[in-house]
């Protein structure tokens, strides 16, 4: 509890300088000075009245004037940030709905933005997602098209803008196409994977046609033929990441993810003899890597 009590004593009956009751009762020279100054602008002097006590002082020197009417009046923060979420809005858009309500009641646009900020970091709602490298791609047509002009004919297309993201590193990438059809849809996903270098463990799609053909909080279900042709290949590549790593060089590797070839059949080609060989023995290896090379070469050269 603040000293003040000791503060105007010392001040008045011992005719002290700021610096030396500071030193006296603990408190910084600028505390002491704001004391004396708040008592003074009080009309408080010493001695004291009869029966006031430390808090009865605190309370007629530190009172709080009421909070002054704003001439302004405030947004609907909830309001706003719910249609935040909607494609096309903007905090501008929404400002000058809210100007054109309330004329010269409303913030400009700078208060405007300032005050909603500070209103979502209020906000606790919040779900932190943490992801492992290499886990997750999240893939999906972005919501605005892409205007296409044929420099002869001068005809304006629109093109839809394929978007594939990771995880982990936010590492983007994206491309146009004409249309959100399945061939489209799936020949991207193969631009995308040769473009990271590899593929992820887990494909995380919106609720577009192409991908899911029937919507579910619990239990989507994918279009079959997204499910045939992208996720089982996905799924055997990875397990052959994790059998070939350390067994082929690097750019060797590349060559898997990329090439369209049989991974079965690769993995039985390397598997091949290795029963009567030690599996961890230098010419197990020697032996395994060139069955792989051999397979690549005639699957390639088909």
């Amino acid at each position: 509890m603040p000293k003040i009590i000791d503060v105007l004593r010392l001040k008045h009956e011992a005719d002290l300088s700021h610096e030396q009751i500071a030193c006296a009762v603990g408190l910084s020279k600028g505390s002491v000075g704001n004391y004396v100054n708040l008592a003074k602008a009080r009309g408080i002097t010493w001695p004291l009245p009869p029966g006031m006590d430390e808090a009865q002082l605190e309370a007629m020197l530190l009172q709080r004037q009421a909070k002054r009417a704003s001439a302004f009046v405030e947004p609907d923060f909830p309001h706003i940030h719910q249609e935040l979420k909607r494609k096309g809005v903007t905090l501008q858009l929404l400002w000058s709905e809210y100007t054109a309500t309330h004329g010269e009641q409303a913030y400009r646009y700078s208060q405007f933005c300032f005050h909603y900020k500070r209103w979502r970091a209020c906000q606790k709602r919040s779900m932190r997602q943490l992801h492992r490298a290499g886990e997750k791609l999240f893939i999906d047509y972005c919501g605005p098209s892409v205007p296409i002009v044929d420099g002869a004919t001068g005809e304006l297309s629109q093109a839809q803008v394929f978007v594939a993201v990771l995880g982990a590193s936010n590492y983007t990438y994206a491309e146009a196409t004409w249309t959100q059809t399945l061939p489209d849809w799936i020949a991207s996903h193969q631009r995308a994977f040769r473009f990271f270098g590899g593929v992820v463990e887990l494909l995380v799609p919106d609720n577009l046609r192409s991908g899911v053909a029937k919507a579910c909080r619990y239990a989507p279900k994918p279009n079959a033929t997204y499910q045939d042709n992208v996720f089982p290949k996905l799924m055997l590549r990875r397990r052959m990441d994790t059998y070939l790593e350390g067994l082929l060089p690097p750019e060797d590797g590349n060559i898997i993810l990329t090439e369209q070839i049989d991974h079965n059949a690769l993995r039985k080609a390397i598997r091949s003899g290795s029963r009567c060989q030690g599996s961890d023995s230098t010419g197990s290896r020697r032996s395994q890597r060139a069955r792989a090379f051999a397979f690549i070469s005639r699957s390639t050269s088909a």
